[in-house]
């Protein structure tokens, strides 16, 4: 009928809009972040920038190496998918295979409501009794106030309901027939989880850590809080430590001058994140593609 028809259209309308609306947001912030990225490359070397191993923008003279910024991002990052994957995929593991449908009902919904809690609280939580209680009792005075260590371990515990999640989803669409037939070759539980379900859930999960990570590159509020705001050329965990994020915020909320160099580092910086990202999706949609089982 005439009427089912526009309204087929008006619902096919609204879904092209929402669609454009995400290209044209995506497309407008890669251009405001290139035009002033190109005029910060206009004063400082690409080579300086990418290779350099000194940051500090805003003193004198300047120094404008990212490399501090990039491997702090990736140390914390790296220190909260070594906390998050094993703990998101136990949790999957668990819920998909091994908990009663009732438990399953209680426990995710309680464990996708830890991405919900707003991330300042956590940074807190890592500031005032993570650092002082727990790392400092276990390692002693060599940590810290501010530190790397503790921002990536909470970082962790915020990207476990990520990983959890959607691991656990895609462990419960393998169709149960696969199950089934394990089981009738005389596999334990445990034999049918690790060889079966979760090779076959292999592409979900993949996505999971994936995303977690690029969550936790993107995380901001937690480090800066946490890890202090010191660009350090290094591994050591228990000093502070300052991630492209974190630099951004802090830089962004300054009294620096729109036009200066200064400010057109946070474009820079926005743009070498944005690139990293952009990178890390790839990877994932690469793997997704190449380990997607489909069943009929």
């Amino acid at each position: 009928p005439p009427r089912r028809r526009w309204g087929e259209d008006l619902i096919k309308a609204l879904l092209v809009l929402a669609a454009l609306i995400s290209v044209l947001t995506t497309t407008g912030i890669v251009l405001s972040l290139v035009q002033e990225t190109v005029v910060f490359f206009g004063e400082v070397g690409i080579g300086d920038y990418l290779f350099g191993t000194e940051w500090s923008p805003l003193f004198q003279p300047p120094s404008f190496g990212v490399l501090p910024l990039v491997a702090g991002t990736f140390l914390i990052s790296a220190v909260a998918m070594v906390v998050a994957v094993p703990l998101g995929l136990a949790a999957a593991i668990y819920l998909s295979e091994y908990a009663r449908p009732i438990v399953r009902k209680i426990i995710k919904p309680i464990l996708e409501l830890l991405a919900g809690v707003p991330t300042i609280v956590f940074g807190y939580f890592a500031l005032t009794f993570f650092t002082p209680e727990v790392l400092r009792g276990l390692f002693g005075n060599g940590i810290g106030i501010f530190n790397g260590l503790a921002a990536g371990i909470i970082i962790g515990f915020l990207v476990v309901p990520t990983v959890a999640s959607i691991s656990e989803d895609s462990m419960s669409a393998v169709p149960q027939s696969l199950r089934e037939g394990a089981y009738g070759l005389g596999g334990s539980k445990l034999q049918v989880t690790m060889r079966v379900v979760f090779p076959a859930a292999l592409s979900g999960i993949v996505a999971s850590v994936v995303l977690g990570f690029s969550r936790a590159v993107g995380e901001t509020m937690v480090v800066v809080i946490a890890a202090g705001l010191q660009p350090q050329w290094g591994a050591n965990l228990g000093k502070a430590m300052e991630t492209m994020t974190a630099f951004i915020a802090a830089t962004g909320k300054g009294d620096i001058a729109t036009g200066s160099i200064a400010y057109k580092t946070i474009f820079a910086v926005g743009t070498t994140l944005f690139v990293i990202t952009f990178i890390i999706n790839m990877i994932s949609i690469r793997f997704v593609r190449k380990y997607r089982q489909v069943y009929e």
